[in-house]
């Protein structure tokens, strides 16, 4: 999987092309430039979201209705697709080579995996970004998982609805147990398949896992359902219909769905403690990047090859030494985009790369670039 270009129209600041090296491309500038921006780009053509907001149409430029990405994609020995996401008020539209196409259908084109002090989220945050990370994974491998998500999130919501309601109308346990039958019918046929999904992405992540990349300190992970303890986890189908059953009086009270995979967590450790707890800040991000390797790791075992690698601010988060290593293991292995403002990384790490300058949104390819080895 190579990106060959990018193109933006009114996406925040940008304007024009970038033309993309097949290994390391440094995307440097000054801040408030853009750099991030470009990166935002990627992701959105590999994911169709922003990894900076979840209202695309912010990503729009002001005073400006319609903002269009492209990228051009080279795919095996002569597969080449022009990918375009286009975002116009709340409406955004796929297609690939000029044809509109589905969600699911465009989410198997590219695939990137992105590195930044948001993403930390994923080990020093709330579970709910671990199990976006779990869910973004399984996606990659497999795109109509998307699905399975929506329609979860879909009963979740209908059955929050539901009990807020029984809830406000004082009603008994009893009658809401009747009422809530055929959400929670969906919710366990759907939260059987997260499950299994989410269990079975653990382990092939566990398989690759470079545990000790960064240092001495050995890193695990293990899924955490929150029906471990109530009873057999591989029956998962009927062990969560039991605790509905049970939970009825409970989500009365409470007013909100308590069972299911959306209170489920993933358990990272460092020598076998709890990293968002006791782990210091450059543990943590050495575990976030042995996730994210993992994670490319697994893709290729699926795929064949490579998603793209995106580090934001790479030297704000990680020391050179670290930095060093990192891109020794990616080299050969990734297309690897990372944005900088310091010359000095530049001049360590660009002999090999081809670098880019960003200033007002647009790309330029700088003095210090000519000599450089492709």
């Amino acid at each position: 999987m190579l990106l060959e270009s990018l193109e933006a129209q009114n996406f925040r600041n940008l304007q024009g092309k970038m033309p993309c090296g097949k290994g390391l491309n440094i995307i440097f500038g000054e801040n408030g430039q853009g750099k991030t921006n470009w990166l935002e780009t990627i992701y959105l053509l590999a994911t169709t979201k922003s990894f900076k907001t979840a209202r695309l149409q912010e990503t729009v430029k002001f005073g400006e209705e319609l903002a269009i990405v492209r990228g051009t994609v080279h795919q095996g020995e002569d597969i080449n697709r022009i990918l375009q996401v286009a975002m116009q008020g709340n409406t955004k539209t796929l297609s690939v080579n000029n044809k509109r196409e589905t969600v699911q259908r465009f989410l198997g084109q590219l695939h990137a995996v992105v590195f930044n002090s948001d993403e930390l989220e994923i080990v020093r945050g709330n579970p709910d970004a671990r199990r976006k990370f779990l869910d973004g994974g399984i996606v990659s491998i497999y795109p109509p998982f998307v699905q399975t998500l929506a329609d979860y999130n879909r009963v979740v919501r209908q059955k929050n609805s539901l009990l807020q309601s029984a809830q406000t109308n004082e009603f008994s346990a009893e009658k809401t147990g009747e009422l809530l039958a055929p959400w929670n019918e969906q919710l366990i046929a759907l939260a059987a398949r997260i499950h299994k999904a989410r269990v079975r992405f653990v382990e092939r992540l566990n398989e690759v896992l470079e545990k000790k990349l960064f240092g001495q300190e050995e890193v695990s992970i293990r899924y955490a359902s929150s029906l471990e303890g109530k009873g057999d986890l591989n029956d998962y189908a009927n062990l969560i219909a039991e605790r509905l059953k049970l939970r009825v009086q409970a989500e009365l009270f409470a007013g909100y769905a308590l069972v299911g995979t959306h209170r489920d967590d993933l358990d990272i450790l460092f020598d076998g403690h709890d990293l968002r707890k006791y782990g210091s800040s450059g543990q943590q991000r050495s575990a976030l990047l042995i996730l994210q390797l993992a994670n490319l790791q697994v893709y290729f075992s699926q795929h064949n090859e490579y998603p793209l690698f995106l580090l934001d601010d790479i030297d704000a988060e990680l020391d050179y030494k670290r930095i060093g290593q990192l891109l020794e293991f990616l080299h050969d292995k990734t297309q690897t985009f990372v944005t900088t403002s310091k010359e000095s990384f530049v001049e360590k790490f660009g002999e090999t790369a081809q670098v880019f300058t960003v200033s007002s949104g647009k790309v330029t390819e700088p003095e210090m670039n000519r000599n450089a080895h492709f």
